[in-house]
């Protein structure tokens, strides 16, 4: 599909919605006698990707009876305000689901306001990682949402959807914090997913997706982390567990994707090699199936051999990615990983002596960071001959909501430039620490982007 760059107009005070690229993707047919659920990824900073974890979202309400649609917004196809307007208005959707990410939380706020001003009926909810953990009191400066989600998305929007259904939207609901039609805030008891990931329908298997579409699949073969680095949210919403699909799944869904034309796979489980006996076993059946792929994926530096990273380039692994985070020890032992800097060393040479493209996911800004550390990842970085584009351009640790670091940031000496930011926000790149101040930070920043191949486009947030 041919499609061309357009412009991003961006939010005035008022947060007018005007102009959003985007592509509408995948679903169900729309059965008028059902309640309909749109579902929309925004990320105008980036190309669309397969928007997975809607996808299993999508997969699952239709399994249960609803007709859901997705919708993506990327940077690289676009739409009219008319055509959205057009598109709420045939689809009629009693609930939207919005993604929610710090980043884009003004298109979140600017957006619903748009579908509000279609329809006041339609229920509008938000989830992903900025909602998990926003405070309550963020629901005063977002007029047009009514539900916050708490915990897993099927099982929470199931909830939602059900209720919608019944005609009682407020009522029966669990896993979620909402605003009642009096305006009144409500927080309620938390709602577990399955720890069996095979219970969730698959959104490859049920074609949820568009391949033609699809430039490549990302994977998720598990979920969690049992660590508990500072930084990520990871741990504390997933609580320190990891739970997995099954490798029969997994094949499953790979070779049906195959089958669709799609050879490129993202995996994006935060550690596949948590057990590394099921990875092994995966990249075994991928041979024996003699399935021609190209895959990413990440893991942690001391969480792989020589047996095993010969292994993932027989099976088609091209780019490896390890948290390196900083190359300062010092540094490092206040983050609670646990991973020296000598490991990470040792595991990109052996990616590199099975010529595994590597990439470095790095910060600056950390605590107890000055500013001689930061220039040291940058160092280590090169001295390891690691290309400085893509996923390995550095960027300023993000303070988010549920992070150790967000909940206790004056323990951790940091201190945020703005105290009146909206509730909706975490500290994010607002900060400065007592060892690097604000004028460093972004010093730092520039020799990054000086030293990279691609300018530093590609930022992971």
């Amino acid at each position: 599909m041919t499609t061309r760059k357009s412009q991003v107009f961006p939010l005035e005070s008022s947060h007018c919605w005007a102009c959003f690229p985007l592509t509408l993707t995948y679903g169900s047919p729309i059965e008028p006698t059902k309640v309909n659920v749109l579902l929309i990824e925004i990320n105008p900073f980036a190309p669309v990707t397969t928007p997975i974890s809607l996808g299993y979202i999508s997969s699952f309400l239709r399994s249960k009876g609803f007709t859901v649609k997705i919708l993506t917004v990327g940077q690289d196809v676009s739409v009219s305000s008319a055509n959205l307007r057009q598109l709420i208005s045939s689809f009629q959707p009693a609930l939207v689901g919005l993604s929610a990410y710090q980043r884009t939380m003004l298109y979140v706020i600017g957006l619903a306001k748009f579908i509000k001003s279609i329809d006041t009926n339609i229920k509008i909810a938000i989830g992903g990682p900025q909602a998990t953990f926003m405070p309550s009191a963020a629901f005063a400066e977002l007029p047009d949402i009514d539900y916050i989600c708490r915990s897993s998305g099927e099982v929470t929007l199931f909830r939602i959807a059900e209720a919608i259904k019944n005609g009682t939207p407020f009522s029966d609901l669990q896993g979620v914090s909402y605003k009642d039609t009096d305006g009144s805030v409500h927080d309620t008891t938390e709602l577990e997913g399955f720890a069996d990931l095979d219970r969730y329908p698959s959104p490859y298997l049920d074609d949820v997706f568009d391949y033609s579409r699809m430039r490549e699949a990302i994977m998720l073969t598990s979920r969690g982390c049992p660590h508990r680095c500072l930084f990520c949210y990871t741990p504390h919403a997933f609580k320190q567990k990891v739970s997995f699909h099954s490798v029969d799944t997994v094949i499953e869904e790979i070779k049906w994707i195959n089958k669709k034309g799609v050879t490129r796979l993202w995996f994006a489980d935060p550690n596949i090699s948590f057990k590394p006996a099921r990875l092994i076993e995966l990249l075994d059946r991928i041979l024996k199936e003699g399935l021609e792929l190209e895959m990413w994926l990440q893991t942690r530096a001391d969480l792989v051999t020589p047996g095993l990273m010969k292994k993932m380039k027989q099976a088609g692994v091209s780019t490896i990615a390890f948290g390196l985070e900083s190359a300062s020890e010092r540094v490092m032992a206040r983050l609670d990983k646990h991973v020296s800097i000598q490991k990470v060393a040792d595991a990109i040479r052996l990616a590199q002596n099975e010529e595994i493209e590597v990439e470095l996911f790095t910060m600056f800004g950390l605590p107890y960071e000055a500013f001689e550390d930061a220039v040291k990842t940058l160092e280590f970085v090169k001295e390891n001959r690691v290309k400085i584009m893509g996923n390995t351009n550095s960027q300023q640790m993000q303070i988010y909501f549920g992070t150790d670091m967000g909940r206790h940031y004056e323990d951790h000496n940091i201190r945020p430039l703005k105290n009146n930011r909206p509730a909706y926000l975490s500290i994010g790149s607002q900060y400065e620490t007592d060892y690097m101040s604000h004028d460093e930070i972004q010093k730092i920043q520039g020799l990054w982007r000086a030293n990279s191949l691609d300018g530093g486009k590609r930022i992971v947030s």
